[in-house]
């Protein structure tokens, strides 16, 4: 069976939607080397026009800045050009500016001969471009410039790591490491065969895990080994338990040793025994160490790991989360399931997944962070004075610093007041350096994260103390800032303007004293890399990720801390643009509207056969949620694009107020009061558009999923019926009371604190939505994330309002992506035959069901013939 690929990731992403990937602690040893994904409308392709380098690219003339707070320097990727002159539209409702985006020949430029998408390609990802598996991999005593391979060649071993220096003729660097030849090995008279690999950082042996079994989003259990790199041969993690059914496990920094979670509880396995020692004991049904609950999985770390090693490998942090008063929420699966065979007599019920699920206003997880000391084998806490109360503590990042220092990032419940605890973990001391009200602020909140850099002291540099490099909020934007000493509270800002940095820093060149990071610079939609002076391990090669507008590409490069200048292309997608070129893309048009005050992103997607005498129906696209964005100049051929290509429909985008990158005071704006102003932002975006003389402006829709799902919804209630015809709603919530807590009350305070505001943003105008003329609502029935709780309580809502403008679909058995038993190709062939049906006028004809007096006369004419013979 071929594997399927999912598109469309920001219509199926949780309600917390992030750029960041899962950053398990599993494999986030610091590296000398540094990876970027770029976006920009200017950038060029490794297959034409300029490409990736240095701003000097004649002598690679070294950066420099002078100092003065905010001044960068651009590493690698130009900025962003190429935009016409504006061209306003104006309007009574909103202020229109717009301008083209570059349009690449051959692929954007809307090709009127070309094949039109089919849905298929698109849902099974013929349109997804390829991108090889390689990281950067430190190696022993700081080398840099390492590669980490894994497949992809038959000609090559099955693991490895390459010198990229190597590369370059006349160079002398070490050959390929392999680490495993062969993409399975036995152990025993069992074949293993790897799901996913970890190396050690001194090379020698690699962590393998097997049978890798999903547990939620990032979770999984499996099997794990160890394999030997000099003997090619492998044994199990731990050798009483072959099929451990392990949640966890990481390497100490020193290779030497490896903590797992089993069955909830932790555990250490030094290499120089075979032994495994229990490090909790309590762990179980309410108690988890090391791993996240279901909650703090999805909403705080966005991944599967809640355990950090120190730098010295003398000390663990982990997580202890005990959710014993955290209420169950039941969810059923009505489909067998022939893996999980029924006792006798109840193979005709439905399994009943009991998950610690906490709503808004519902008692929480109560976290704690403890340590174990590797040395002394022993488990402590550390009581910090004037800590935050268990019953108020969200930890939302851990970073070790030096000599068993360790930040520890908490939040009170509601996500608006920040507490940076230092903890010494060798004097098992510890106390709160920093505290920020960011309610007071600006009205916002703190996102969680993971970006918190360490930067050791280095006297000779001019840094003779340890200090940490963070993003802060600073005159209204997202920016850089490093505190130092460790215990300092007062920050030098790195960065600074009308613009943010996102998810920074990405590396740090102690040696030159410069900060990399990527940022929304130039336009919120487009990313580049740029260097600040910190003041005060060079980072001496990068792996590019170009994700768009063109072609995707990848490449290695130098950076400015390398004075060996290399370039290779390790990506073009050759088969991707030639495919690019014989299909009719849609042309994108990348525009601002000025709605409030606030200028936002708009990407309008045109038929290649656009024809501006003509009139079209336009569908809008949106996810919408908070510090979520949309618009961007990534390559995407998804659901948007197929409507556009195949069914010649307009489609729009608009990132309004709440959405991320365009300052905090619009994405501030929707605090307590989720949905009002987004909705808003949609029906004026949409009034402006049905004023264009090429738009059909009896003929919109709206659709999205997830947060999109409950603004589709929304935005058709605000707008009762007055701009948008149509709706289609995927797995909405409709009830912020029926969200998880640790997200919900970021946005929306407590209920208990804020009922109104609850009750305001509820779907609960059925006579608004029944001004529209038709609106369609699709659910799993086993969403873990957003329950179909929101969609029965809607229709009973509905049902009491005698509203019957709807239809509803549920796909039994499917999660918040919908995707058991075909179903996502279903749900998307359900959208795409519903949406021309509206188009096409079918819901105006079948309004309301009851036959018209002349059409009942003449059936009953016709009856009287027929039984007359």
């Amino acid at each position: 069976m071929g594997v399927e690929k999912r598109i469309n990731d920001e219509e199926m992403q949780p309600l917390a939607e992030r750029d960041d990937e899962s950053r398990d602690s599993i494999d986030s040893t610091s590296t000398a080397s540094i990876s970027f994904a770029l976006l920009g409308g200017a950038n060029r392709s490794a297959h034409g026009g300029r490409v990736a380098r240095t701003r000097k690219s004649e002598n690679q003339e070294k950066y420099h800045d002078d100092e003065e707070e905010g001044d960068l320097e651009e590493g690698f990727v130009p900025p962003a050009g190429g935009w016409s002159a504006p061209r306003r539209d104006s309007s009574k409702d909103a202020a229109v500016s717009q301008g083209e985006s570059n349009i690449i020949p051959g692929i954007y430029s809307g090709g009127r001969g070309g094949k039109k998408l089919d849905l298929d390609g698109v849902l099974f990802g013929n349109w997804s471009p390829k991108s090889h598996d390689i990281s950067w991999f430190p190696g022993p005593n700081g080398a840099d410039g390492l590669l980490l391979e894994q497949g992809g060649d038959r000609n090559k071993a099955y693991l490895r790591v390459e010198d990229i220096r190597s590369r370059n003729p006349g160079n002398k660097a070490d050959d390929t490491i392999v680490l495993m030849r062969e993409s399975s090995f036995m152990v025993g008279k069992r074949l293993v065969r790897p799901s996913k690999v970890w190396p050690s950082p001194d090379l020698k042996t690699v962590l393998v895990m097997s049978d890798q079994r999903k547990n939620w989003r990032h979770s999984y259990t499996g099997n794990y080994w160890l394999f030997d790199v000099e003997t090619q041969t492998g044994e199990p993690l731990d050798p009483e338990s072959l099929d451990g059914g392990i949640q966890l496990a990481s390497w100490s920094p020193n290779s030497d040793a490896i903590v797992f979670t089993r069955k909830n509880n932790m555990f250490i396995r030094r290499l120089s025994s075979k032994n495994v020692k229990q490090i909790t004991t309590d762990g179980g049904t309410n108690l988890f160490y090391g791993i996240p609950d279901w909650v703090y999985e999805e909403e705080v770390f966005s991944g599967s790991s809640a355990t950090w090693w120190d730098g010295d490998g003398k000390f663990v942090a982990f997580l202890r989360t005990n959710e014993s008063r955290v209420p169950e929420y039941p969810v059923q699966y009505f489909i067998p399931n022939t893996n999980k065979p029924s006792r006798p007599s109840e193979e005709n019920y439905p399994d009943i997944r009991k998950i610690k699920y906490p709503k808004a206003g519902a008692p929480n997880p109560v976290v704690n962070i403890q340590f174990f000391d590797v040395e002394k084998e022993e488990v402590f806490s550390v009581d910090v004075e004037d800590d935050l109360p268990d019953d108020d503590r969200l930890v939302i990042g851990v970073t070790w610093a030096s000599n068993g220092n360790v930040l520890v990032r908490e939040t009170n419940r509601e996500s608006d007041r920040l507490s940076v605890v230092l903890i010494d973990a060798a004097k098992r001391a510890g106390k709160v350096v920093r505290s920020r009200n960011f309610s007071s602020l600006d009205g916002g909140w703190v996102e969680p994260s993971q970006t918190t850099h360490f930067v050791p002291a280095d006297p000779k540099n001019g840094r003779p103390h340890d200090g940490y490099i963070e993003t802060i909020p600073h005159d209204g934007f997202d920016h850089l800032a490093y505190f130092t000493p460790m215990d300092n509270s007062e920050p030098t800002v790195l960065t600074s303007g009308d613009w943010e940095v996102v998810d920074a820093p990405s590396a740090v060149d102690l040696k030159r004293g410069l900060v990399y990071f990527v940022a929304a610079k130039e336009n919120p939609t487009e990313r580049h890399i740029y260097t600040v002076k910190l003041d005060g391990s060079g980072a001496g090669y990068a792996l590019l990720k170009y994700e768009g507008p063109d072609i995707p590409w990848q490449k290695v490069i130098s950076t400015p801390a390398n004075e060996e200048k290399y370039e290779e292309s390790i990506e073009k997608n050759p088969g991707l643009a030639d495919m690019a070129r014989k299909y009719a893309l849609p042309s994108l048009h990348y525009q601002t509207i000025t709605i409030s005050g606030y200028e936002l992103q708009v990407v309008e997607r045109r038929p290649a056969n656009f024809n501006p005498d003509k009139k079209y129906p336009v569908l809008f696209h949106l996810y919408g949620g908070p510090g979520s964005q949309t618009v961007t100049k990534k390559f995407k051929v998804d659901f948007q694009s197929y409507v556009a290509s195949n069914l010649g429909y307009i489609v729009v985008t608009v990132d309004g107020r709440g959405t991320g990158f365009i300052g905090r005071k619009a994405r501030c704006a929707v605090r307590g009061n989720l949905g009002h102003y987004e909705a808003i932002d949609q029906i004026e975006t949409a009034k402006a558009w049905g004023k264009r003389s090429y738009v059909d402006a009896d003929r919109m829709a709206i659709w999205g999923w997830s947060y999109g799902g409950f603004m589709t919804l929304k935005t058709l209630e605000q707008d009762a019926g007055q701009t948008f015809q149509y709706g289609m709603a995927v797995a909405p919530v409709t009830d912020w009371r029926f969200y998880d807590s640790i997200y919900t009350e970021r946005y929306m305070h407590t209920p208990q604190n804020n009922p109104e505001g609850y009750d305001r943003s509820a779907i609960s105008n059925v006579t608004a939505l029944d001004q529209a003329v038709r609106f369609m609502i699709v659910h799993g029935s086993g969403d873990d994330n957003v329950h179909i709780q929101n969609t029965l309580t809607l229709l009973d809502k509905l049902d009491l309002g005698s509203v019957k403008n709807f239809d509803v679909h549920v796909y039994p058995d499917s999660d918040h992506s919908i995707y058991f038993h075909n179903a996502n190709k279903m749900v998307y062939q359900r959208l795409s035959d519903w949406l021309v049906n509206a188009f096409n006028g079918e819901w105006v004809k079948t309004r309301d069901p009851i036959p018209h007096k002349s059409l009942a006369r003449r059936a009953l004419g016709l009856i009287n013939i027929l039984r007359n013979g």
